[in-house]
């Protein structure tokens, strides 16, 4: 399946048995409360007629001073008169009780779906590869991952219950109809299947704008992630009124689509009024034709013109309740697509485990593209022995930090083979894999929490001893020494309360902590200042020691400790060999580059 989440259509919006049936796995474990909940809502729907039912008896026989006889069963006057007032209250008690059991069960089992399903989409989300996440804004994927889930889950059981009340309502009030008169019954009944008829028809506008919706709330999710992660950029160049005039455009989209729905929704509750209001016409007509004949009581008339009214509270419900209910699938069917995302990166059968780096690293006759038919690397071949140095240095956009990110398997090669220890990366565990090699970035990513934390992502179960050694070799000690709490400083969202350099130890400390044999720095120094710069050399070489290192490089000193420079220009290795080596070839890239990059710094140095 594609990556690229699109336009979020979904598909299997209305293919109701497929989308039950992906459901069902994480409702099975709660079947206990969900059926116990739709067991109370029947009586909780059908106890809406006893009101109505009740005025019978209560006009025919309390008001006119008459028994009620039910079969072989009578009550007398008096003691209807004190029954059902105080039944009316009993059953308001029993009702109340049954509503709070009803709404507890709908929230406890709602949750409870929804929580799973967003655990379930979580670990789908952290298994996917980087692709995935080059290719979709912040915003659609927090809205898909996030949003979704939540309206599906928790509005699927609240949606079924209230379906399940308002059918039983409209059953129980339908039988106080027939009780009192089927010849009225049938007209009214009939009147109000009439007046629910268009919601049947709001189907696939309902799906449209759903979708709509759901594109906008991803754009306007991703509007508010750029300007807080971006922030500065906004107020160095002044974006406040871009910033703001692209959320007010999104905001009079997101109103648009709303109000569209609601001029197709809105018009359903007036015209179902005018076609009840007929009805209820037609039944005072013809009502009173029936009492005249003596076919009727005035209490039977009271009670079917009252369960008539009640009805209509149902009969609307349940157009909002299938409108609620579409809404639901579109959103289930949106979540089960997530589910169908299938990584591009995979183990294939009997993986080998790598335990270690023993000879060699080998890239051979690499062929890989990003885009189809757009090659980042052109048949790139390099071969590097274990516990070499080799420092990747050409031109911005060459394919330096490609090359690296290969190693991980981050993404697939188009052609061509990756090798370590003569064993293709592709039939390598892809857990072990990455276990042996270690990453220190340009901008290194800190995770909430403290610094301790952050250090110990590098290797989980690591001693104090171990943790306090690392700490030294990256060059942490003395900064942790000005802080009050010190490695269990809290560094705050991506860790802005530290500086870079600060980040960067923090990082080379996980890194070193790992002691992975495999050691990757992707331009680890080249936002620092000359004095952090100095700092964080000293940690790196620290990490270097006795590992196999690709680094790359636009800083001299880094370039210096390399065993090797490979030279990485449009994708193709130009050049290869020792500082000396390639500064002799006349006219050679990396002389060029040499002259126009390093040695100024060689001067200033």
């Amino acid at each position: 399946m594609e990556y690229k989440l699109k336009d979020t259509l979904s598909k299997d919006a209305f293919r109701y048995g497929y989308l039950t049936k992906k459901i069902a796995p994480f409702i099975k474990p709660h079947l206990s409360r969900i059926f116990l909940n739709i067991l109370i809502a029947i009586p909780l729907g059908l106890l809406d007629g006893v009101v109505a039912f009740a005025l019978k008896p209560y006009m025919d026989c309390v008001i006119n001073g008459k028994s009620w006889t039910i079969g072989s069963f009578t009550l007398e006057q008096n003691v209807l008169a004190i029954a059902i007032p105080f039944g009316i209250v009993l059953f308001a008690v029993v009702q109340g009780v049954l509503k709070y059991a009803n709404n507890y069960l709908t929230d406890w089992t709602g949750n409870k779906i929804s929580n799973s399903l967003k655990i379930e989409l979580f670990k789908k989300l952290t298994s996917l590869d980087p692709k995935f996440y080059d290719i979709n804004s912040s915003g659609l994927v927090l809205t898909r991952f996030f949003t979704d889930p939540e309206t599906a889950s928790k509005n699927i059981i609240n949606t079924i219950r209230t379906f399940i009340m308002t059918i039983f309502g409209i059953v129980g009030l339908v039988s106080v109809l027939l009780y009192n008169s089927w010849k009225l019954a049938i007209i009214g009944v009939g009147i109000m299947a009439i007046a629910i008829t268009p919601v049947v028809f709001l189907r696939k506008r309902i799906k449209k704008v759903s979708n709509a919706t759901m594109v906008v709330g991803g754009d306007m999710t991703t509007n508010f992630n750029e300007t807080f992660a971006g922030n500065k950029i906004m107020t160095a160049y002044n974006l406040q009124k871009l910033q703001n005039n692209k959320f007010e455009k999104q905001i009079k989209t997101q109103f648009n689509l709303t109000m569209s729905l609601t001029k197709r929704v809105g018009w359903m509750s007036p015209i179902m009024y005018f076609i009840c209001s007929i009805g209820i016409a037609f039944v005072m007509f013809y009502g009173n034709s029936l009492i005249i004949k003596g076919e009727m009581t005035a209490g039977s008339f009271a009670s079917f013109v009252t369960s008539l009214l009640l009805l209509y509270k149902p009969v609307k419900n349940l157009g909002r309740t299938l409108t609620d209910l579409q809404t639901t699938f579109v959103a289930l069917g949106r979540v089960f697509e997530l589910f169908d995302l299938v990584p591009h990166i995979e183990n294939s059968k009997n993986a080998i485990k790598m335990s270690d780096l023993k000879s060699s690293i080998d890239f051979e006759n690499v062929w890989f593209e990003y885009e189809q038919d757009v090659p980042v690397l052109k048949d790139f071949t390099l071969h590097v022995n274990k516990g070499e140095t080799i420092a990747l240095v050409g031109n911005s956009g060459g394919g330096k930090s490609t090359t690296v990110n290969l190693l991980p398997r981050f993404y697939d090669i188009k052609s061509g083979s990756v090798k370590f220890d003569g064993i293709d990366i592709r039939n390598i565990d892809i857990e072990s894999l990455r276990d042996n090699i270690s990453f220190v970035f340009q901008d290194n990513f800190l995770f909430s929490g403290s610094i301790r934390e952050n250090i110990l992502m590098g290797k989980p179960n690591a001693t104090e001893d171990e943790i306090n050694t690392v700490i030294k070799m990256a060059h942490l000690d003395e900064f942790l020494s000005t802080l009050e709490n010190g490695i269990d400083t809290y560094v705050g969202e991506r860790g802005a309360s530290l500086s870079g350099g600060q980040r960067q130890r923090v990082a080379i400390a996980r890194a070193m902590i790992k002691d992975a044999p495999i050691v990757i720095l992707d331009e680890a120094t080249s936002a620092l200042d000359n004095e952090s710069e100095a700092i964080v050399q000293k940690a790196l070489d620290n990490l270097m020691q006795n590992k196999t290192v690709f680094v790359i490089a636009h800083r001299l000193s880094t370039i210096n400790n390399a065993d090797r420079i490979a030279v990485i220009n449009e994708g193709e290795l130009v050049e290869l060999g020792t500082h000396v080596e390639l500064m002799n070839i006349k006219d050679g890239n990396y002389k060029h580059l040499y002259d126009m990059q390093f040695k100024n710094q060689e001067i200033s140095v």
